[in-house]
């Protein structure tokens, strides 16, 4: 420092000749700097930041911190045990529905199959079996047509699923209506009625993926930096606010038939729906509720599984809920499924 020196020579360093003291000389910080991989230090020293480099994106440094290894590629392959797992359960189901289905087909003209909307069953029934089948769109390698045909099946779908019951609920309030002198409401139970039920509620939900495709079509995709050691393979959903409104439209619909069911499960009817569809109503929304938080603090692989499961787990809840007792009546009690019989439980209700 020179006192006398101008305002630019008053004070100036010589960084060649200082010197300075041991404590100066810091160590990276490893537990932060996770992408960092340093030459090896000498004898008794930790590594300088000036030894060390930051690993490529694709790359990570091995447990020594002295070497960037490849990352590995995370997605649900069907090599592991966990798609395994979902694959033979979504395999089973898909042939448990298939089994219902030719049951109810083989006794289509049985009072029990017709007295419960025949076709609707059938409609319910081949949607349940796709909607079954369509959780192999999220195994396996996230090519461009698999990313747009996840959702968008899924949510069609699942939507006529859910509509078919909406239809036969309503359906079993209006003829128990049309039962009663006064009311000329008999055409709307007939089957242009529920066919129009699930075109409509369809339609509404083709619309919504349409726009969700156009607007910001979900793409295959890789994420380097959620995971340390691998990169995530994904589909990349697009736009969050037209998926949340494709799965909120589904919410509006099983919530629809959850309250119609709830207020018609008393109604006087031998073979009434209205109780199961309740209870089945009640397990969709519970599984779906549980999914959305879940499905938000999972990453990967580990996501998608819990997409699937939550789509076998509420396909499932449908099927149990509304065919298990119909079959039960059909394969193991067949003399309560008679014509005599419905007349008779419906006098002693009435």
């Amino acid at each position: 420092m020179d006192p006398q020196g101008t305002a630019d020579t008053v004070f100036s360093m010589n960084d060649p000749i200082i010197t300075w003291h041991s404590t100066f000389n810091q160590p990276v910080p490893l537990t932060q700097e996770k992408s960092l991989w340093c030459l090896p230090p000498g004898q008794d020293q930790m590594p300088n930041v000036n030894d060390c480099s930051k690993c490529l994106e694709d790359t990570y440094p091995n447990k020594d911190q002295n070497a960037c290894l490849p990352k590995g590629l995370h997605f649900l392959s069907y090599g592991e045990p966990l798609a395994t797992s979902l694959a033979v359960f979504a395999l089973s189901l898909s042939l448990t529905t298939a089994v219902v289905l030719g049951i109810f087909v083989k006794h289509r003209n049985t009072p029990i199959v017709k007295a419960n909307n025949r076709e609707l069953s059938y409609v319910l029934l081949v949607s349940l079996l796709l909607c079954f089948l369509s959780t192999f769109l999220f195994i396996g390698w996230p090519y461009f047509l698999i990313c747009l045909l996840r959702q968008t099946a899924f949510g069609i779908i699942f939507t006529v699923a859910i509509s078919s019951v909406l239809a036969k609920t309503i359906i079993v309030v209006l003829a128990f209506m049309a039962s009663k002198p006064g009311p000329k409401i008999k055409k709307w139970t007939r089957k242009s009625f529920a066919s129009s039920v699930i075109v409509c509620c369809s339609f509404i939900q083709i619309c919504l993926c349409l726009v969700f495709l156009c607007n910001d079509p979900p793409l295959p995709d890789v994420d380097m930096n959620s995971l340390a050691e691998e990169i995530i393979v994904e589909c990349n959903e697009g736009s969050a606010k037209m998926l949340y409104y494709i799965l909120g439209y589904m919410g509006f619909l099983s919530l629809t038939s959850f309250f119609v069911a709830f207020f018609a499960r008393k109604l006087p009817d031998s073979f009434n729906e209205a109780k199961f569809i309740t209870f089945s109503m009640l397990v969709f929304c519970s599984v779906w509720v549980s999914f959305v938080p879940t499905y938000v603090s999972t990453k990967g692989k580990y996501m998608t599984a819990v997409e699937i499961f939550s789509i076998l787990a509420s396909g499932l809840g449908l099927l149990g809920c509304i065919f298990s007792p119909k079959c039960y009546i059909i394969v193991l009690r067949p003399e309560l499924n008679n014509k005599e019989h419905l007349i008779r439980r419906n006098n002693l209700r009435i």
